[in-house]
């Protein structure tokens, strides 16, 4: 996992002696928005999605893609899961649709020719504008969800169902911002922690966070209440590597997600929602996680997965009440 400084690419992991072993992550970039009469209008077809199956960042992308039904409006690539010295790259098999080149980085300088930063997914590309429009992916699942969702297929399971609906505001934002720092972003604290004190102090607060989930669930159909949002859609791509990827590679190992029976079945109902088992990639996941971190697991071997049926029947109720 490399950067750009000044538009070269350099091979340089995370520093984290300047902040006594803990993992800081960095704003994304490129902030603009799609809107009607902007910079951005939306548009179908005007715009490419760069993702990776492995990243949950980019994951959530995908699937509010999938549920507003913006497959034919909103094409995508995908890198390959190996993240090593060149960073995100794409594979032979699966090449860049747009410019046919190797190196995601080259996106970016292609953007910025400076640019100085990480070099992550998603990224929202205006193929008209020749930029990126937003790398940032709470603000693009909103872009889909909001200016973009008409340019969705009449018969999406969720193509006039707003996920960060006006009354529910408040408290998708509390959970949003407790599950983002404690879990999704916390199981990186703990796996990139290179002191004991650094993995101490985010180890506590994720599972404090995964038991009051498990609570909230149990007086709820979603995390919002009764109307699935997108909180459920940030949290289910965290849960959906808990077993097979952080419980192990990533030291959050007191508990597994089947530990928590609600949790479980919050994780599978999302699963099979229409379309959502589609960008489910377990093979990416997996390897990428195992292979591209060799200062966790230097040898690269992939371990057995545990044995997990995301098919068994869960509800947690009416995505609308």
């Amino acid at each position: 996992m490399g950067l750009l400084i000044d538009g070269t690419w350099h091979d340089q992991w995370y520093d984290t002696k300047s902040s006594d072993g803990r993992f800081v992550r960095k704003d994304a970039a490129f902030r603009a928005s799609v809107e009607a009469g902007g910079a951005h209008p939306p548009v179908a077809g005007r715009y490419h999605l760069y993702v990776s199956y492995a990243c949950p960042w980019a994951h959530r992308v995908l699937v509010v893609r999938a549920l507003k039904g913006l497959e034919a409006a909103l094409p995508y690539s995908f890198v390959h899961p190996d993240m090593l010295s060149e960073g995100w790259v794409f594979g032979e098999d699966a090449p860049d649709d747009l410019f046919g080149g190797r190196h995601l980085h080259a996106i970016y300088t292609r953007a910025r020719s400076d640019y100085s930063g990480r070099v992550t997914v998603p990224v929202l590309w205006d193929k008209q504008a020749g930029t990126i429009v937003n790398n940032e992916s709470s603000e693009i699942i909103r872009l889909l969800d909001g200016a973009m969702a008409p340019l969705g297929r009449d018969d999406a399971p969720m193509r006039h169902h707003r996920l960060y609906p006006e009354a529910l505001r408040g408290e998708i934002d509390a959970v949003n911002d407790r599950v983002y720092h404690t879990l999704n972003n916390g199981v990186y604290k703990c796996g990139f922690a290179t002191t004991q004190a650094a993995y101490d102090e985010s180890v506590e607060p994720l599972f404090d966070t995964m038991d009051w989930l498990e609570g909230l669930l149990a007086g709820r159909a979603w995390l919002a209440g009764g109307r699935f949002t997108e909180a459920d859609v940030r949290l289910f791509t965290t849960l959906y590597r808990f077993d097979p990827v952080y419980h192990s590679h990533f030291k959050c190992s007191r508990r597994r997600l089947r530990d928590y029976p609600r949790l479980w079945e919050h994780t599978r109902a999302v699963f099979q929602l229409p379309g959502v088992a589609d960008t489910c990639r377990m093979d990416h996941i997996r390897r990428h996680y195992h292979y591209s971190h060799d200062s966790i697991n230097p040898h690269r071997i992939v371990p057995v997965a545990p044995d997990m049926d995301y098919g068994e029947p869960a509800s947690r109720g009416p995505l609308v009440p």
